[in-house]
């Protein structure tokens, strides 16, 4: 071949591939079709070659391959690279909206109007509904920053979907640094007034995703206050001090070591509650790992943060990574957000989204190594 006949072939081959797309380093590669779109796998390297898998089927994180202190690599996000496993994953690493955690009975009044909610958490509405944020195909976009690669997931929530009101054009960002942070930036902007709480939804382990539990990971937590919750899970309206408690974390102790005592006249069997974060330090939280070395740093402007064990963490058919199944209590959720059933409890912080006005919020999770 010739010098011209040489470059002709080079671009066919790049552009007849409609499978896979690479814009330096991030990586995209279709997955397949669901619910008349296609999703895609994106595939981000920073300068340490370490990975962060991410798609567009929920705007979620399903993967961070990072080393442990001897410099074997692992994923610490239980999720799965394949479409089929990823369509099983319900929550797992979406972003979750419109309004994450739980609003009581399924149901808000604004402006004096009542707004009926799906109900998937009897009584109440969680993260959004069944057909919530979680369980859309987004719009994504490459973004290749210089040693700062990205993708934008954008979707447009239609007026009333799963009963909330106003049309949210919604984008998030997701940037991987070469200090091993990912960085979430949440916008969004409505046409009527409404109510608005999104989170990513990510599970870690940082053993390892499959390998163990997580019950030995000792956390640090930068929160004095928490919201007491009633037979169920929805706040009773009282902030109320950590001290003396099982949700004293402002120094290390390890997610294992109240489970099982007896609190409140009952067993204590784990976390699904809301922490009121004190904004003070520049990081909320950090999770240690004693036997792999790796740390993760948690950073944010909300007012609160889930923390989620994965009490409930069984799947009748389980997605895998490297044929390790999930079980329960094998990830641990660190939520960033606005305290649960806000839109119902005028003493908590607004969660009103107006004309006009929009709404922004940035996490970050950062990994290291502790030797």
């Amino acid at each position: 071949m010739n010098y011209l006949s040489l470059t002709i072939f080079a671009f066919s081959m790049i552009f007849s591939n409609p499978q896979r797309e690479d814009a330096g380093i991030v990586k995209k590669e279709l997955l397949g079709p669901h619910d008349g779109s296609e999703v895609y796998l994106f595939t981000l390297k920073n300068k340490a070659g370490n990975i962060l898998k991410l798609t567009n089927y929920g705007a979620r994180i399903v993967g961070v391959e990072i080393p442990d202190k001897n410099g074997k690599m692992d994923n610490v996000v239980l999720g799965s690279y394949d479409l089929e496993s990823i369509l099983r994953g319900s929550f797992g690493g979406a972003t979750v909206g419109r309004y994450a955690n739980r609003i009581a009975d399924g149901k808000f009044t604004l402006d004096g109007v009542e707004y009926n909610l799906p109900v998937n958490n009897k009584p109440n509405t969680l993260h959004g509904g069944n057909r919530g944020w979680h369980t859309k195909v987004w719009n994504a976009e490459l973004i290749n920053k210089k040693n700062k690669p990205a993708v934008r997931f954008t979707y447009v929530s239609p007026d009333m979907e799963e009963g909330f009101p106003g049309t949210i054009h919604m984008e998030v960002v997701f940037t991987w640094t070469n200090k091993n942070e990912v960085i979430i930036a949440y916008t969004a902007s409505t046409d009527k007034k409404s109510v608005i709480n999104v989170t990513n939804h990510a599970y870690f382990n940082l053993h390892g995703a499959g390998t163990g539990d997580i019950f030995d990971h000792e956390m640090t937590l930068n929160a004095s206050e928490y919201t007491p919750i009633d037979a169920t899970q929805i706040p009773t309206g009282e902030i109320r001090p950590v001290k003396g408690t099982p949700f004293d974390f402002t120094s290390a102790r390890t997610f294992g070591s109240r489970v099982g005592d007896t609190y409140e006249g009952s067993v204590f069997s784990g976390y699904d509650h809301n922490f009121v974060l004190d904004n003070k330090e520049k990081v909320d939280a950090v999770v240690y790992d004693p036997v792999s070395g790796r740390m993760l740093e948690m950073i944010t402007d909300q007012p609160a943060m889930q923390l989620y064990t994965g009490n409930g963490l069984i799947y009748k058919n389980q997605p895998e990574t490297g044929g390790r199944q999930f079980r329960s209590r094998s990830g641990f959720c660190l939520e960033s957000q606005h305290y649960p059933d806000s839109p119902n409890q005028p003493g908590f912080p607004s969660t009103v989204i107006v004309p006009g006005k929009k709404f922004k919020s940035s996490t970050i999770y950062r990994f290291s190594v502790k030797k």
